[in-house]
């Protein structure tokens, strides 16, 4: 017997509707800590696999049993800092003061921005006394992959802690250096996942919501919704399933967990290497589930914002490589 109720799919929280407005996130909120840390990391999209792990969950129903975990593998490179970022309370809302760029920059960061050919400024000049938050800006090295790019993402990423002065202290001791994922997370940890979905394009209201379709005996269109609303009020409420855009939207994953971090990258690269993207050269993640987006995009992750589940050890028995004989 068919069902006499479906409601049609789509959220009503996400509005609306439209293309993201660049291919990599923005993180708005961030964890709030007391350690001098880096809260926030990014890779590329590799493609997945499964592994075989003990499930160390007491309140599981397969407690200690080994279960099978779909897994994304994210490729971390790793990245430079680009500036350090002051921000003032102006207008009961944190505005930027000023930006201290890094005197050592990569010659591809010109395919981004550009850079000033006078920027060293004294950073001890800056009076913190109208400083109430200190970021940094950070960019990626695409040409450290086998990614068929050169151009590098810079984006903004938050430092924990609870003094001006220490983040300060902290964000000029990494101006010099490589920052690696495994400096700042590990194993078992619990983050958040950013990403830009899949783009799908212009679609119409039976993808794009799930409608059903219309009697073939029905009138002018069948793809379409049967009724826009009543005559009065004379208007299209937006709650009609409609033609729209569909993917390419900013979505987050809450508390999704580390499996892995690992340096070696022969215990899962196949023989033919990864579809659409190649071989594996830096420290790679292995995220529990799907992560949003195609092959080859850009995941930021950071620490997850809103913890509500304890984390556990952690067994991997056996990792899936596709072609292994």
């Amino acid at each position: 017997m068919p069902r006499a109720h479906k409601p049609r799919a789509g959220s009503l929280q996400y509005w609306p509707r439209k293309r993201a407005s660049r291919i990599y996130p923005r993180i708005r909120a961030w964890k709030k800590t007391n350690e001098l840390k880096l809260m926030g990391f990014c890779g590329y999209k590799v493609g997945m696999t499964h592994l075989l792990l003990k499930d160390s969950n007491p309140h599981s129903a397969t407690k200690e049993e080994n279960i099978y975990t779909p897994a994304t593998i994210i490729e971390c490179p790793p990245i430079k800092v680009y500036a350090i970022r002051f921000y003032k309370h102006e207008d009961n809302q944190l505005k930027v003061h000023t930006d201290f760029l890094n005197s050592k920059l990569d010659k591809e960061l010109s395919r981004k921005l550009k850079i000033p050919k006078k920027y060293n400024k004294n950073i001890d000049d800056i009076n913190l006394g109208n400083i109430k938050d200190i970021k940094i800006l950070i960019y990626t090295q695409p040409k450290l992959t086998t990614l068929e790019k050169k151009k590098p993402e810079v984006f903004e990423v938050d430092i924990g802690g609870s003094e001006v002065q220490e983040k300060l202290n902290f964000a000029k001791s990494l101006l010099d250096k490589e920052l690696k994922v495994s400096d700042y997370f590990k194993q078992g940890q619990f983050v958040d996942i950013h990403a830009i979905t899949k783009g799908k394009g212009l679609q119409g209201p039976v993808k794009r919501f799930g409608i059903n379709l219309k009697s073939h005996k029905s009138e002018k269109k069948r793809r379409a919704p049967a009724n826009l609303g009543p005559w009065t009020p004379s208007k299209v409420s937006f709650r009609v399933p409609q033609k729209g855009q569909m993917g390419f939207h900013t979505r987050t994953i809450f508390n999704n967990i580390i499996l892995d971090i690992q340096k070696d990258s022969s215990k899962i690269t196949p023989k033919s290497m990864f579809k659409h993207y190649g071989n594996i050269k830096n420290e790679y993640l292995l995220l529990r589930g799907s992560v949003p987006g195609p092959y080859k995009r850009l995941i930021r992750f950071s620490e997850a914002i809103r913890p509500f589940k304890k984390a556990h050890p952690i067994n991997i028995s056996y990792i899936s490589v596709k072609n292994e004989s």
